[in-house]
């Protein structure tokens, strides 16, 4: 069963990667924000080489992460069922305010 995991794991981190590459490469600004990363970390992802994607891909933990690390603030979208149809610009807005992350 691990070794299951592992496969997602691998097919989850390639996919995001192959889709940070091109969002990156088409609106560097863009992607920045939507994917909640710095601008060295999509340098780096940009100019990541097709080995180097599959290498970094086949690490055992998922490259992309939840975005929302406040309880209170995930809970309260949930829970929004009149605004349902404003649940994704709330979670905009949440997102937007929080810093981009940066690799350690």
């Amino acid at each position: 069963m691990a070794n299951d995991y592992l496969s997602e794991i691998r097919d989850v981190n390639l996919s995001y990667l192959m889709i940070a590459q091109q969002m990156i490469r088409d609106d560097r600004a863009e992607a920045i924000f939507r994917l909640g990363i710095s601008g060295e970390i999509a340098d780096l992802i940009a100019g990541m080489s097709n080995a180097q994607v599959l290498k970094m891909a086949g690490c055992n933990v998922m490259l992309s992460r939840f975005r929302f690390n406040d309880t209170a603030i995930l809970s309260t979208l949930l829970r929004d069922k009149a605004g349902a149809s404003n649940a994704p610009v709330h979670a905009s807005i949440i997102m937007a305010s929080q810093a981009p992350e940066a690799m350690v």
